[in-house]
């Protein structure tokens, strides 16, 4: 019966997709919604090659403009190997990064080798669709995404958030795992992607490349040595605010020795009184497991190498043609005179210690969290 099957979709053709293309009398009492259900259908169920065929060449052209953004679009592209569609795929695509058709369209466009089209896509977006982008890239699983997906781990240019994206991208492949690690050896890796690279690594699924991460990059710990579990766990965990702002305040602790809530503590690092509307949770963890992640614009420390040879160090708090302030750990301000500073540098690490969450149980740090997370604007 195989040979009927060319007669079928000239005859599908015929019953359901004239129709739709010409608005026939017979149609006119049917709503556009189900004209085009019964186009949908006709698609389906047809198995000619739309090149042979004009008039199925203009219901596909047709039902695309219909369905753009919809799975529907990426299912028909897939169904008649069409080409030149990737502006549609990479809408699909941004829109629905997770789910199947954005994956299924994120593959399509590798498959039809569509690199230059899609790496400026990524680099043209903003934050938002970019980080979309990238994220469908990292689960379509394609080792032809690793060559886009790499650059963009030391593009220190680019927002932290496409950056962090694409190393959780690179990590779903054994390939991008692995360039990700040979960054990690030849010490390549900026600091704010540490934690996201150690959680990514220390959780992949291939044997060597997890126990060499567990060596370069081991995961932070509580505590005992306890392991903590993964950021995106972390975030889900409920905890106790009270005992949370008593940890803020103890000395053990000492978050006031360098931040202000509320009016209460030493003003070095930025005022968090307001923190749980600027940061998600998952913000939350990793500023306090990896401070180096993200230095707050301002909050940069320095180390000054005077002509008397001693050093300072701390934050830049004001600068003039002729002086400089320097902030120290203890929030003291000294000024020095230009002509005393003989080096000056600008360093990639925070003034915060790391290691905090060495001091805490798990559920203590979640209890932490869970009273910067309260802290809101009225």
């Amino acid at each position: 019966m195989t040979f009927l099957r060319p007669f079928f979709s000239v005859l599908l053709v015929g019953v359901f997709l004239l129709p739709f293309l010409s608005a026939a009398d017979n149609t006119k009492s049917l709503s556009d919604t189900q004209r085009l259900q019964i186009a949908l259908e006709a698609l389906n169920r047809i198995e000619s090659d739309p090149a042979t065929n004009a008039i199925l060449q203009k219901a596909i052209s047709n039902v695309l403009s219909q369905v753009r953004g919809t799975p529907e679009f990426v299912r028909i592209v897939k169904k008649f190997n069409l080409k030149g569609q990737t502006t549609g795929l990479l809408e699909v695509a941004q829109k629905d990064p997770a789910g199947e058709s954005g994956v299924e369209a994120m593959r399509l466009i590798l498959a039809n080798g569509e690199m230059d089209v899609l790496r400026s896509a990524v680099a043209e977006s903003d934050t938002v669709i970019a980080a979309r982008l990238v994220e469908a890239l990292g689960n379509a699983k394609d080792q032809r995404g690793v060559p886009l997906l790499l650059p963009l781990v030391n593009q220190t240019g680019r927002d932290v958030i496409v950056r962090k994206m694409a190393v959780r991208a690179l990590a779903q492949t054994q390939e991008g795992a692995g360039e990700l690690l040979k960054i990690v050896r030849k010490d390549n890796l900026p600091g704010d992607l540490r934690l996201v690279t150690s959680e990514a690594l220390n959780g992949a699924r291939w044997p060597k490349i997890k126990t060499e991460a567990e060596q370069l990059l081991p995961l932070p710990k509580s505590r005992n040595a306890q392991p903590l579990p993964p950021l995106s766990e972390l975030a889900l965990m409920k905890g106790n605010p009270g005992n949370g702002e008593k940890l803020y305040f103890s000395e053990g602790v000492a978050c006031a020795s360098c931040h202000q809530v509320g009016g209460r503590g030493t003003e070095i690092g930025p005022n968090l009184s307001e923190i749980g509307t600027k940061l998600a949770r998952e913000a939350l963890y990793e500023s306090i497991l990896d401070p180096n992640a993200g230095i707050s614009f301002g909050y940069e420390a320095h180390q000054f190498e005077l002509a008397s040879g001693d050093e300072a160090y701390g934050l830049l708090a004001s600068e003039t043609e002729d002086e400089i302030a320097v902030k120290d750990l203890q929030g003291i301000v000294t000024t020095f005179r230009k002509s005393e500073v003989a080096a000056r540098k600008q360093l990639s690490t925070s003034i915060m210690p790391a290691g905090l969450a060495e001091g805490l149980s798990p559920q203590e740090l979640v209890d932490l969290v869970e009273f910067l997370a309260g802290l809101k604007k009225p």
